[in-house]
């Protein structure tokens, strides 16, 4: 059992939603809390690609809130100004045919941009930015950590949590226990983004699509979303199987392929500047359990949306429940 009379001490691999709700609620409840986060910003796939006069959202699109719990949370968003209802005319296009959206679903988005929640949570937090931890170990009932930048860290850590995808926090598990993986591993899929930027406004009868049956699984305007500015700019995912088949395609080709197939359903790119973005991990198990993982041996938590049935929802829900098992567990 840890000790707050000690001054616990709490590593957490990962800025993302999961990994910043999770420090936010640990720091709360009166832990020390460090976050290590391998790119340059917070926010993980809750992200913005900023260009010279454009940006776009790039990974998660939009979320909603269903769990009494964060909508809480989405409350307190709404009221710092760092979200807002998104209304898009939305579409789909299945069989060949299109049509409106039947969806009576709330939406929201991150304002000005999708990664602006993120950056809320983290401005109270420490976080340590362009740290790749590639190896952990765990002696004496403390973690320690490497970084591929800076080689073995200062500081020992009495509780280490994993806010990062699958595959990532199963490679560091398995410095340690190799049998955490065996028996937790959830496969997960990856998925190509394109972002084409325009000169002039396209008219495109729609503000978002889903598509179905075909290599593209949505297309959206991001400048219908709340408080966007500069060009004209919509974001192309790529669907799961397509991308996870074709995730070592080389970039260009796999743009090509997205932007033909944009092309067939009515959004012609030929003179958009284009950007193009491979999530290797970016979606996991729509199953709601387990929600997340500790295994109190050895003082070690894994959370986040692959833990907790996808989506941003799921991101934050998994970390704010292991936050509160680690709490728990923790003598006051």
């Amino acid at each position: 059992m840890l000790n707050h009379n000690t001054g616990p001490t709490i590593a957490i691999i990962g800025a993302g939603l999961a990994g910043l709700s999770c420090a936010t609620q640990l720091q709360a409840k009166g832990f020390k809390v460090q976050v290590f986060e391998k790119s340059r910003g917070p926010s993980g796939r809750m992200s913005t690609r900023n260009g010279e006069g454009w940006s776009a959202d790039h990974g998660a699109q939009y979320f909603m809130a269903r769990d009494p719990l964060f909508m809480d949370e989405l409350n307190t968003w709404l009221t710092a100004g760092v979200a807002a209802k998104w209304h898009p005319h939305l579409k789909v296009y299945e069989d060949g045919q299109w049509r409106e959206s039947a969806s009576n679903d709330q939406r929201y988005v991150g304002i000005p941009s999708m990664n602006s929640p993120g950056k809320y949570l983290a401005k109270n937090l420490d976080v340590i930015y362009s740290q790749t931890i590639h190896s952990i170990a765990h002696k004496n009932g403390k973690w320690t950590l490497s970084s591929l930048e800076n080689g073995k860290l200062e500081g020992q850590f009495d509780f280490l949590v994993l806010a990062i995808p699958s595959p990532q926090a199963f490679a560091l598990t398995n410095l340690v226990d190799q049998s955490i993986e065996a028996k937790n591993q959830v496969d997960m899929l990856g998925c190509w983004t394109v972002m084409a930027v325009f000169n002039e406004k396209q008219s495109i009868p729609f503000d978002a699509a889903f598509i179905n049956g075909e290599i593209i699984s949505w297309i959206s305007r991001n400048n219908s979303k709340p408080q966007r500015e500069g060009q004209e700019s919509w974001t192309i995912h790529a669907n799961p199987q397509w991308s996870q088949e074709w995730i070592e395609l080389d970039k260009d080709e796999a743009s090509k392929q997205i932007l033909e197939c944009a092309k067939r359903l009515g959004l012609d790119c030929q003179h958009a500047a284009i950007s193009i973005h491979r999530w290797r991990y970016a979606s996991g198990s729509t199953v709601a359990n387990p929600g997340f993982k500790v295994f109190e041996d050895i003082q070690l938590g894994l959370c986040g949306d692959w833990l907790h049935g996808g989506r941003v929802e799921g991101a934050w829900l998994s970390a704010y429940r292991l936050a509160n098992a680690i709490t728990a567990q923790t003598t006051l």
